[in-house]
């Protein structure tokens, strides 16, 4: 058996892993220790505040704000402290900041040296304060700064104003729904988070494979090299599509002398992923721009054309190809059903920024998740993928304040950032 003790932060400093590391070898319990990176160094790190430099400060000191509430007295030398000739960071000290201050200066510190306090440090609600030591404690409490929080006292705390980084990413602080299947959430997610969000996932998609013999007729009909064309419309029917490939035993290589068609680049690098070659992608991913390409690059008349798709996808796409004489074959790779959002999640709503819809179907299946438009967050804003999308969400009632210029992944988060840019300036 193996038990992990997971603290955030580094366990032998202010952690109380000391104690239990004791109690361990008491009980004659084995154990190792894998340090981590001090609240102390991390958080003025995140602020843009080094603990050291060159210039200010040529040593660091690390004090708890928060003794032993059962000790008689403190064990703190605030004479030393005050003298001592570099940085001092403190540790759960917000609820005496005050009194931490009061004692630095009246043993000698200046009031006018440079303090800040960082809390939520390297999470998406960090929010850090600066001042005078002499000031800090009312500054920080007129924002309300609560723990978990850090305090830094020293020169270096000056350079923030320069050096903060975190807090100036373009989503820090907003919180932003994600609709999308939970199979595919993540990747937005991480997106999202590198630019400083906070994301709260909340699928009100689930992608369901088809099982039937269908699918894989049809892979098989395309090692059999009966299609001229196969145009594909989503990631997830690229991903199953391949998977269907390699159970008919012909792979990729059954793809040879096809032309690939997908819509839109994020449909283009899932097949690319799988090693599946793609020649034509429209500039604008939807049907009609991909019937427009097509045609540009064909003559389509008596061409046979394999249409993977979505089961509940719109009727535009192989309608307009036989229209332009192509025979259109269309098998559905998987259905889109709905996933129940549950009240705690339908709550997270009501203090999210954005919401974000990378496909009708999540649209159409939020909506109903919610009830109807009248729950819609007032305060949020809608950022869609697309027209198509764009268009389901005004049918039911949805503003969209920004729809992505590119019609992927990258671009919703592209259209989100300068959303975000926008509303600052």
């Amino acid at each position: 058996l193996e038990v992990v003790r997971l603290k955030g932060g580094d366990p032998f400093v202010f952690g109380r892993g000391g104690e239990e590391a004791e109690a361990l070898v008491q009980a004659g319990i084995r154990f190792e220790v894998v340090p981590g990176v001090t609240a102390g160094v991390a958080a003025a790190a995140y602020a843009g505040i080094p603990v050291t430099h060159r210039d200010q400060a040529s040593a660091v000191a690390f004090v708890t704000g928060h003794e032993d509430p059962t000790k008689e007295e403190s064990s703190i030398d605030w004479p030393s402290l005050a003298a001592f000739k570099g940085t001092l960071v403190f540790y759960m000290g917000v609820s005496r900041l005050e009194r931490i201050a009061d004692r630095l200066i009246e043993h000698g510190r200046s009031p006018d040296e440079p303090a800040a306090v960082v809390e939520q440090a390297s999470l998406p609600g960090q929010r850090s304060v600066t001042g005078p030591l002499g000031e800090i404690a009312e500054r920080a409490s007129v924002v309300g700064i609560h723990p978990p929080a850090v305090t830094v006292v020293g020169q270096v705390a000056g350079l923030r104003e320069r050096l903060a980084w975190f807090e100036q990413m373009p989503l820090h602080g907003k919180r932003i729904a994600v609709t999308r299947a939970r199979a595919q959430a993540s990747t937005l997610a991480a997106r999202l988070s590198q630019f400083g969000a906070e994301v709260i996932e909340l699928p009100t998609i689930r992608i369901v494979p088809r099982n039937s013999g269908e699918v894989d007729a049809a892979a098989g009909m395309i090692a059999g090299g009966r299609y001229d064309v196969v145009c594909v419309t989503s990631p997830n029917g690229a991903r199953l599509l391949a998977d269907a490939l390699e159970r008919a035993g012909g792979g990729v290589a059954a793809l040879s002398g096809t032309t690939v068609a997908a819509i839109g680049p994020g449909t283009e690098r899932a097949l690319e992923e799988r090693g599946i070659g793609v020649a034509v992608v429209p500039e604008k991913s939807i049907a009609e721009s991909l019937v427009e390409e097509l045609l540009d690059h064909f003559d389509l008349a008596d061409k046979r054309v394999l249409l993977a798709r979505a089961a509940e996808a719109r009727e535009v796409l192989p309608e307009s190809l036989r229209a332009a004489g192509a025979q259109v074959d269309v098998v559905a790779l998987y259905d889109t059903v709905r996933e129940d959002l549950s009240e705690p999640n339908l709550e997270l709503l009501r203090d999210i920024d954005y919401v974000t819809f990378t496909s009708s179907s999540t649209v159409r299946y939020f909506v109903e998740a919610l009830g109807g438009t009248a729950r819609f967050p007032a305060q949020a804003r809608v950022i869609s993928i697309g027209p198509v999308t764009s268009g389901t969400a005004r049918e039911l009632g949805l503003p969209v304040h920004r729809e992505a210029e590119r019609h992927d992944i990258d671009g919703l988060v592209d259209a989100l950032v300068a959303d975000c840019l926008a509303a600052a300036d």
